[in-house]
């Protein structure tokens, strides 16, 4: 069962910053390595989805023509705004609509583990039906995610749902990995 708007909610009761991204040493070190990760110096339109208070979005907007976020909870969003006046953030809970784009950078930090096994189906063919072309990058905890899927266990759900790419794991470390897709038909 994936994670609903009201848990979504909860982690946001008393702070915009639930997990302290702003301040950690640990979530600026994983910012940079996933800006690191990426395959190119600079993209046309990046969208991220779960894109919570914009502190990623802030460390990637510079090397984007166009940045947009998207969040379920409405508290993140507005505080992605203060963050990142420059980017466009929208508020939606997937499964819904996917802003229209021609994206050529796809980000999910985090995220994939507070889907289901059908929302990451869901995930991965919207993404292979609008933007097959793109990069692809994803950030998953190694930790306890605390919800019915493990990170790792719903990388490798979505990534095997995702056939029009190619991963590959650029980056890992106790608490995290990297994994980067890029087009090209699966082995």
């Amino acid at each position: 069962m994936a994670v609903g708007r009201t848990h979504l909610d909860a982690l946001y009761a008393d702070t915009p910053d639930p997990w302290d991204f702003e301040h950690s040493d640990y979530e600026q070190a994983k910012f940079a390595a996933t800006r690191a990760a990426l395959s190119r110096p600079h993209y046309v339109s990046a969208f991220e989805l779960g894109c919570g208070n914009g502190q990623l979005a802030r460390t990637l907007v510079d090397i984007c023509d166009r940045y947009t976020g998207m969040d379920a909870v409405s508290v993140a969003i507005e505080a992605a705004r203060n963050t990142v006046p420059e980017a466009r953030f929208i508020r939606g809970f997937f499964p819904c609509p996917l802003p229209a784009d021609e994206f050529d950078l796809l980000i999910l930090s985090e995220i994939l583990y507070f889907l289901d096994s059908g929302s990451l189906q869901t995930l991965a063919g919207a993404i292979a039906t609008s933007w097959p072309e793109a990069e692809v990058l994803c950030v998953s905890w190694l930790g306890d995610t605390g919800n019915d899927l493990q990170g790792e266990e719903a990388l490798a759900i979505f990534t095997r749902a995702l056939a029009t790419h190619d991963f590959d794991r650029v980056v890992h470390t106790d608490g995290y990995r990297i994994d980067r897709g890029l087009p090209g038909v699966q082995s």
